[in-house]
């Protein structure tokens, strides 16, 4: 390369860094002016018709136009209801041309495919050196993503659930269980905190994924939700054993009304409804055992799966009431893999267990991106709650392990 030569190419650099510095503060400008906006009231300033407060900011990143735009602030607002419009303008233009691409490249078709697929539809192609790039820029992304500290802020409630992806295993197909947990911060905004695909839903995959979260510095656990699985509370008793379990009262309710007949099947779900509707734990022991002099003579096998399990899925009248609705299922996890599973469904059968992590692992942080914008649950009234027993931060709680 000549010296005129680098001299253009740094100049290039340079200028591109200014342009991406300038759109930039564009863009946190044109933030800051529409928390002003839903607010109305500027930084500080005292109007009758203020709705809120500021709460300070976050970082993001975000891909426009000019490049990859790195730790953009975002303002907060104290309330968690402000929702800006500029990332639905943005809405990573680069990045779903790439995320396409990429779904084409784990999906197992050739680079030539690719290249003439996008040939076709934009008269660019792709080649192989631009598909090997964006694989492995993602591939770092995530490394870094699943390496990432939680020291810096107590997770109070986990979700933990899986789903199944087809992938090759050797010479045949099987099905892959996708392990994911999500945390809602002591701030009451939601995370992915990790997605992991296992051979099976076993108690080791899910204590494996525990021991990473607590290698990572978790702390601060009073509540796991989950399915009734027996891997998931041997993993939660033997990693977290300050925290709590909550059964999902949806699961738990379709395990009782499989032993109901379909004709009496309404008025028996009504009534098991009708439980898991009041705020005093006191009431809903009450109702349950009505449930069970009610249906005891004439359902006796659902009444028993009712008694065994009731208790586990009234663990969350332990907690503040404003936040009942949100733990006592796993709804959050089963649209998560919804989502997950729509955007795979055209690959059907993985290449194998890396490409299925991939895409998945990316198409679910994309789907949570917005998370980040509105305030899940209020955590002031969690203050209240007494935990006999809750669990230490990582360098207080760490004990010897075996090796």
């Amino acid at each position: 390369m000549t010296p005129n030569e680098r001299f253009d190419q740094d100049l290039k650099r340079d200028v591109e860094a200014r342009v991406r510095e300038g759109v930039k503060a564009v863009l946190e400008e044109v933030l800051e002016e529409e928390m002003t906006e839903h607010l109305e009231a500027g930084y500080r300033e005292l109007t009758p018709t203020r709705r809120g407060e500021r709460n300070g900011h976050y970082t993001r990143n975000l891909v426009t136009p000019a490049g990859k735009i790195e730790r953009l602030e975002v303002p907060r607002d104290r309330e968690g209801e402000f929702i800006t419009e500029v990332f639905g303008r943005y809405k990573r233009m680069t990045g779903d041309v790439e995320e396409a691409i990429l779904e084409m490249y784990l999906s197992g078709i050739s680079v030539r495919k690719i290249a003439g697929v996008t040939d076709a539809l934009s008269r660019v192609k792709v080649g192989k050196d631009a598909v090997s790039r964006i694989a492995r820029r993602l591939a770092e992304e995530q490394r870094e993503w699943r390496e990432r500290s939680l020291k810096e802020k107590a997770y109070p409630y986990l979700y933990l659930d899986a789903t199944y992806l087809k992938a090759r295993w050797g010479a045949g197909v099987t099905s892959m269980a996708l392990l994911a947990c999500i945390g809602v911060d002591e701030e009451g905004f939601r995370e992915v905190l990790a997605v992991e695909v296992a051979g099976s839903e076993k108690g080791a995959a899910y204590a494996s994924l525990l021991r990473g979260l607590l290698d990572r510095g978790l702390y601060g656990v009073r509540l796991v939700v989950s399915d009734d699985h027996e891997g998931i509370k041997a993993a939660v008793a033997g990693e977290l054993p300050g925290a709590q379990w909550q059964r999902c009262i949806v699961h738990f309710e379709r395990s009782v009304l499989a032993h109901v007949p379909a004709s009496e099947m309404s008025e028996v779900a009504e009534d098991l409804k009708t439980i898991f509707k009041v705020r005093r734990e006191k009431t809903a022991r009450a109702l349950a055992e009505e449930f069970v002099e009610l249906y005891g003579g004439c359902f006796p096998k659902a009444v028993a799966v009712f008694e065994a399990g009731i208790s586990d899925a009234l663990t969350y009248l332990g907690y503040p009431g404003s936040h009942h609705a949100r733990l006592r299922t796993t709804n959050m996890l089963e649209r998560l893999f919804r989502e997950v599973k729509r955007r795979t469904r055209v690959v059907g059968v993985f290449p194998n267990e890396t490409s299925a992590s991939t895409l998945a692992t990316e198409i679910a942080l994309r789907s949570s991106e917005e998370w980040t914008l509105k305030r899940y649950l209020t955590m002031n009234a969690l203050e209240a709650v007494e935990k006999p027993n809750p669990q230490l931060r990582e360098s207080e709680r760490r004990r010897p392990r075996l090796v």
